[in-house]
């Protein structure tokens, strides 16, 4: 890998971590990469297995179209390098579950070079840059049944999953912390799953991650990596990186050096354990496959599939923050899924006030999705409802707390439920008599010559009390900035 790009580290006990992803992302064809048997999870086991995938002698594969189109997406969506030539090679290793012996991937000529993912890690915006994106064969699956368990204590061989399409995606070794590397995967989750290449389902492995991590001193060089194999929650993912950070400056201090090695995460135990020992390209014996010829991509192919696609999140992001004046953050934060960004839209053109419906869906929305796991595809508030209480907020008809009630209100009631009507109906409006507002500040000054004289002493905390005992004397209904204004009025 090239030499990390400058970035702002975190020291771990004054170690520098440096992090590298490799992500394999099941393309979301019906049929594998070079046969016809179709892709389908869960299915009785070697149902779909066909002569290509079970390496019988005179079987050769063909290249799955829908496959190499799906690469050039992931191409386009991180403004990558797509090859107008590319090469398959035979990457051989000898497994049960590789019935050829080899397994067919890209190597030295892979079909995406280079590109970015870009993703904010709180406010602050980061960039990880992209090795390649190869595509590839998966392998089948080994089924192991435990005699302790009542099982036979036998092992199996399931092939339907062996040629399952792949898209293997490398980054340079650019993040510098386990957040850093939980963003990062999620924002490429989130690429994948938008233009529609891989359902991104991590429990079932259409999605799943590897994580090389290092450490060293600040300004020594890279440190020997340990990678961490398959990992299938975002969860798991910190949990893994954070022990094997901690598990090699132990290591490290003690004298150890650390030894190149692939290693697995127990969520059990939450350790990392070793599994073999790293291999190297060399180990692999790569040469290029003499049943494939090289894939050749014209332009005028990969403006085919870019008029195709959807509305990519960068640029809707941006076309956010230049329609709608909204901070890249807030662009880049409401177009986390097609679901959420479609949300938000439909609000601010009913509601005309796009910053007050970023707020209200990266605040309360966003808030109750995440206590009930919801999804913005399934939100009990509609958009057209949402922009109907901004209006109510806007026009001063209720107050932010009073709004809130009413929100509560929607979330719980149905789809059908009428702003206005919960309004009424809780007695919510804010007072638009000034002259009663006016007869209730009179009071409350009258009745609190304490805190006048505070107030007229410095003391800002006098001022607030204040305002609570015109907000209790109104029930609440009181408009908090007219109340401000008529005090300051009032106390010269």
């Amino acid at each position: 890998m090239n030499t990390p790009a400058p970035s702002a580290s975190l020291l771990v006990h004054g170690y520098e971590v440096v992090i590298g992803f490799e992500t394999h992302a099941q393309l979301s064809t019906a049929s594998k990469i070079f046969s016809r048997s179709a892709v389908a999870f869960g299915a009785q086991p070697n149902l779909h297995a066909s002569p290509v995938d079970l390496a019988l002698p005179g079987a050769l594969p063909v290249m799955n179209v829908g496959a190499v189109e799906r690469a050039i997406q992931l191409g386009l969506a991180v403004n990558a390098h797509i090859a107008e030539k590319s090469v398959f090679a035979r990457k051989n290793y000898f497994y049960p579950d590789l019935p050829k012996g080899y397994q067919i991937s890209q190597f030295e000529i892979p079909v995406v070079q280079g590109g970015e993912v870009t993703f904010f890690l709180g406010e602050e915006k980061k960039t990880v840059r992209l090795v390649r994106a190869h595509l590839e064969e998966d392998a089948g699956k080994s089924l192991h049944e435990d005699a302790a368990l009542g099982g036979g204590g036998q092992s199996g061989i399931d092939l339907n999953r062996a040629g399952t399409p792949l898209l293997e995606i490398v980054t340079e070794p650019d993040m510098r912390s386990t957040a850093e590397a939980v963003a990062y995967a999620k924002e490429l989750h989130k690429i994948v799953t938008w233009i529609g290449i891989c359902d991104g389902n991590m429990q079932e492995g259409s999605f799943r991650c590897d994580a090389n991590v290092s450490v060293r001193k600040p300004g020594a060089p890279l440190g020997t990596r340990r990678e961490i194999k398959n990992l299938n929650s975002f969860k798991f993912m910190q949990q893994a990186i954070d022990f094997e950070i901690r598990w090699q400056i132990e290591q490290i201090e003690d004298g150890h050096d650390i030894q190149q090695a692939t290693v697995l995460f127990d969520p059990d135990t939450g350790e990392t354990r070793s599994m073999r020992t790293k291999e190297d390209a060399a180990d692999y014996r790569y040469f290029p496959d003499p049943d494939l010829p090289p894939l050749a991509i014209d332009r005028a192919w990969v403006e085919r599939v870019r008029a195709d696609m959807a509305e990519l999140p960068r640029v809707m992001a941006q076309r956010f923050v230049q329609d709608y004046g909204l901070p890249e953050y807030d662009a880049t934060t409401l177009t986390q899924s097609q679901a959420m960004a479609a949300y938000f839209e439909a609000t601010a053109k009913a509601s005309g006030q796009a910053k007050l419906a970023s707020n209200w869906i990266m605040g309360e929305v966003a808030r109750r999705l995440n206590t009930s796991d919801g999804h913005f595809a399934d939100l009990p508030v509609t958009s057209e409802q949402l922009a109907m209480l901004i209006t109510r907020i806007v026009d001063n008809t209720i107050s932010n707390n009073a709004a809130k009630q009413v929100f509560d209100a929607l979330w719980q009631g149905d789809v059908d439920a009428d702003v206005d009507a919960i309004i009424e109906a809780k007695g919510l409006k804010q007072m638009s008599d000034s002259g009663a507002l006016e007869a209730i500040v009179d009071e409350v000054l009258a009745a609190n010559a304490d805190n006048i004289a505070q107030y007229r002493a410095g003391k800002d905390k006098a001022f607030n009390a204040l305002v609570g005992q015109v907000m209790k004397a109104s029930k609440g209904k009181a408009n908090p900035a007219q109340a401000n204004a008529l005090l300051k009025a009032k106390l010269g």
